[in-house]
């Protein structure tokens, strides 16, 4: 299973069921525990924060209020992005960080346009500024609130609203400080400003192309022309009458009408097209009037968590009419794209490079399934008690903060408020959950059953104390040592696996480990919580690091050389003020 998940054979919530049918299969888990985790407090509660979220969103109050911060930082460059990363840490203590990211993503790249640095300076640390920011309360992250309500069930105290605050802000002020370090003077200057859509160079997308009648191509071999240098394009196949061909591309004598399937940078992109006479594709044709018409903008989407693109073709989707755009080219950060655009099946994270009329930019820009990387509409969106949006998520903190009633009663409440109120439609509300994130953790519940049920947790916490004691040199063990390792194994496994799932899974553990030694199992749970959810050192580590990933032009060993470095300082941090804290 532990395969399934790192390496993503399956989407990972899928994994999960099926990792639970197959408890129920050899009866480790009765059907009432294996349908458990759809009732459990913090999938309801998770999936309220989502329709919160959305609608504080929609109000456009966030851009609002960190565009107006931002500005309070004037021409002073550095200044702006430290005022910029914070709000971004605070902002994600409060609604989903991956929404947060979302948000702030697009006037991220407009800071980078302001003062012409590289996206790729910004985006990272405005992805582990999210990360960390969602550690300074219990909704600020969903890991929270699966091991809080773990707690609950075994009639343990759970954690309260800003329990976590005290070690959390002093990760944000470390965080903070190490993100202002890397963006200054390490991180790479590879994504550039001055691109077709003026904010970033796009890199290398998977497009079409087909030979006009006018063509210079036609007669030639594309080596004759030496089209592979000048235009620094890779062809992958040349379609002629429906068939493909794929090999002895360079010696093909070119005729009109062929479509050649290629990887080619925006710039290069559209100077091709114009010198060689040839025309871009879609998953609809489109005619040369609507190609070259000049109330059309060309702006990238990023394919949203919740998005409902994920798993179908632009043709499945019919994208071309439901927004009147067309998609121009595809890219994929961690997969080289060799299918014709129409037949891609789409993921998290692609990227879309969209053309699109101007009068439906906006019909693009609010919707849900991409996140438009392009000029900033920020203005406060005045809808039918839009105030209302905007006070819930604090009133229902200092409810629950205050104990004046639990967390998911407060959210459910809230959530139900929005709806009655018509300040979100259920349409918006329905749109706003992601689903994949509520069937992984329902799913997740029950394996923390079948962890105790099958003493796993009572063998990995002796494992555990076994590497405790090789460490600390013999009997009479420290629980610092034992905690320790547990926060170093948790980051490593949430550096490949889901941090719900790492959280799910060593919860149990933790709570065995501590009445093995005899000790207060709170700090395990502490350490588990702020490990799952630090998770810095791969893109797949974190949904937001994934979000960053394409419009940053990162690489992989960018989050080795920059995570790396905060996680250890995060492990040192935690171990030493996590039992002040709270105390064994």
């Amino acid at each position: 299973m532990v395969v399934f998940f790192v390496m993503e054979i399956l989407p990972i919530e899928v994994t999960a069921m099926g990792a639970i049918g197959i408890l129920l299969l050899f009866d480790v888990l009765t059907w009432q525990e294996a349908i458990s985790g759809f009732s459990n407090p913090a999938v309801i509660t998770i999936g309220a924060i989502f329709i919160m979220s959305r609608a504080l969103v929609k109000t456009g109050f966030l851009e609002v209020f960190a565009d107006f911060l931002a500005k309070k930082g004037g021409n002073r460059k550095w200044l702006t992005i430290f005022i910029f990363l914070l709000t971004v840490s605070i902002i994600s203590g409060f609604i989903n960080n991956t929404a947060a990211v979302a948000i702030f993503i697009p006037l991220g790249i407009d800071l980078c346009q302001r003062f012409r640095i590289s996206p790729t300076k910004v985006l990272l640390p405005l992805s582990y500024a999210a990360i960390f920011g969602g550690t300074l309360t219990l909704i600020g992250t969903s890991t929270n609130l699966v091991v809080s309500s773990i707690m609950e069930e075994m009639n343990m105290a759970p954690f309260s609203m800003f329990e976590f605050t005290k070690l959390g802000l002093i990760f944000l002020v470390l965080g903070t400080l190490y993100n202002m370090i890397i963006s200054k003077w390490f991180m790479p200057s590879r994504s550039i400003i001055s691109s077709l859509t003026r904010k970033y160079h796009m890199g290398s997308f998977l497009t079409e192309f087909k030979v006009g009648e006018d063509s210079p191509l036609i007669g030639n071999a594309y080596k004759d022309l030496d089209i592979s240098q000048k235009y620094n394009l890779q062809v992958y196949k040349i379609i002629r009458d429906s068939k493909n061909i794929r090999f002895n591309l360079q010696n093909i004598i070119i005729r009109e009408g062929d479509i050649f399937l290629v990887h080619i940078n925006v710039k290069d992109m559209l100077k091709f097209k114009d010198e060689m006479k040839v025309l871009l594709l879609t998953d609809v044709k489109m005619n040369v009037a609507e190609l070259t018409g000049k109330n059309h903008v060309i702006v990238e989407g990023l394919v949203s968590q919740q998005s409902a693109l994920i798993g179908k073709t632009l043709q499945e989707f019919d994208f071309r009419n439901r927004y009147g755009s067309f998609v121009l080219a595809v890219k994929r950060q961690r997969e080289l794209l060799r299918d014709k655009i129409a037949h891609i099946r789409l993921k998290f994270s692609d990227t879309l490079l969209i053309m699109v009329p101007k009068e439906r930019l906006e019909i693009l820009r609010t919707s849900n399934n991409l996140i438009v990387l392009e000029e900033l509409d920020i203005h406060l969106r005045y809808e039918r008690y839009w105030w209302f949006s905007i006070l819930v998520i604090p009133a229902v903190m200092l409810l629950v903060a205050f104990g004046v009633i639990p967390i998911v009663k407060a959210a459910i409440l809230g959530a139900i408020l929005l709806l009655v109120m018509r300040t979100l439609s259920i349409q918006d509300a329905y749109e706003s959950i992601s689903w994949s994130v509520i069937f992984l953790i329902a799913s997740l519940v029950p394996m923390g059953i079948a962890i105790q049920k099958t003493n796993l947790d009572e063998v990995t916490g002796n494992l555990i104390i076994g590497i405790g004691t090789l460490i600390g040199g013999g009997e009479g063990l420290d629980p610092v040592i034992i905690l320790a390792v547990l926060y170093g194994v948790t980051f490593i496994l949430s550096a490949f696996i889901s941090n719900a799932a790492v959280a799910v899974m060593l919860t149990p553990i933790g709570i065995m480990l501590a009445t093995i030694l005899n000790v207060d199992p709170r700090p395990f749970l502490v350490a588990i919580c702020f490990g799952a959810s630090c998770s810095f050192m791969t893109p797949m580590g974190y949904q937001t690091n994934m979000m960053v990933f394409a419009p940053g032009q990162y690489r992989l060993k960018d989050f080795f050389q920059m995570g790396i470095p905060l996680t250890l300082v995060f492990w040192i941090t935690a171990v030493y003020w996590i039992p002040r804290f709270w105390a064994f």
